[in-house]
């Protein structure tokens, strides 16, 4: 630990370079505990938001950092970061790039628990003066906002009960929705909305089975709508939504905000459910995600990012 913290104060501080080698390994080490163990030790490069309890980044060392490490692209400044600040971050980049960037806020309004999307909307507060939800309904204007709102909003019961009439009931209102999109489209359709954005995640899994025995496909198969069938992946098959999601960065003719998407994936799922979405890539393209990192990743990043794959099982 004091060995990184003096290799990171001296990079930020002083503008001097570090052993990248060193500090991929010491940093893929290192579990939540102890990542947050480092921001309370370096008050120069953290605050502490007393009021919503954790631990922020300063701007301008963000900047130092990330142009420091530009074969690491921005892994080690995601990975080092709040769990919270790092959604809300991802967040606030996601709303500057515009519509084809807003599946990363279909990713986290659905791939995070209810306490840590909660966590994200306060780190929001906390660092850029606005909420999510008035940042999201303001800065988009299309067809997307009313859903977008509604699920980073959410606060779902993470409980165990599930009312299987219920959710086949839903199943059917879908199943109706989808065929009379022709009249209603379902970005419209206030049922649908509301049965994607409160839901708890093992209702709508419940939801999704159902919808097969109904249909014979799979909701997301049915849905044109490409942030409703994110959707649906994340509440409902995220270890496969994050392998399809993996695939396409680290294809070679990609641009670059997809390739961005593998350093966001592995680090933020690296500690989650790592162990799933490898045996689900391996299960969908026959090749170990470790095995396709090393093909196409090159240097100090590619061998930061098998170290969080290694560690999540």
């Amino acid at each position: 630990m004091y060995l990184v913290l003096m290799m990171v104060s001296d990079l930020v501080i002083s503008g001097h370079g570090v052993d990248e080698k060193s500090l991929v390994t010491l940093l893929g080490k290192w579990d939540p505990l102890e990542r947050e163990s480092f921001r309370k030790k370096t008050p120069h490069l953290f605050s502490e938001d007393h009021e919503r309890h954790f631990q922020r980044w300063d701007d301008q060392y963000v900047r130092l950092l990330k142009h420091e490490f530009v074969r690491f692209k921005n892994a080690v400044v995601l990975w080092s970061m709040h769990p919270w600040e790092r959604d809300a971050r991802l967040v606030k980049e996601a709303l500057k790039k515009g519509p084809n960037a807003y599946g990363v806020l279909i990713e986290v309004s659905c791939t995070r628990s209810s306490e840590e999307l909660l966590g994200a909307r306060k780190a929001y507060h906390s660092l850029f003066d606005h909420s999510i939800e008035e940042d999201v309904a303001s800065h988009i204007h299309g067809i997307e906002r009313k859903l977008l709102v509604a699920l980073l909003s959410a606060y779902r019961y993470e409980g165990t009960k599930v009312k299987d009439d219920t959710a086949k009931s839903e199943a059917k209102i879908l199943s109706n929705a989808i065929k009379n999109a022709h009249k209603k489209p379902i970005n419209e359709d206030d049922e649908v909305i509301r049965i994607l954005a409160t839901r708890s995640k093992l209702h709508l899994q419940a939801v999704y089975k159902h919808y097969k025995e109904i249909s014979g496909k799979n909701l997301d198969e049915d849905l044109d709508d490409l942030r409703f069938k994110e959707a649906v992946q994340c509440l409902c098959t995220p270890q496969t939504y994050f392998s399809k999601v993996l695939n396409a960065a680290l294809r070679i003719d990609v641009d670059k905000n997809t390739k961005k998407s593998l350093t966001r994936v592995v680090v933020t799922r690296a500690d989650i459910d790592m162990k799933d979405i490898k045996a689900e890539y391996h299960n969908l393209y026959g090749v170990s995600l470790p095995q396709k990192v090393e093909e196409v990743a090159r240097g100090s990043y590619k061998d930061f990012l098998l170290n969080l794959i290694v560690r999540g099982g």
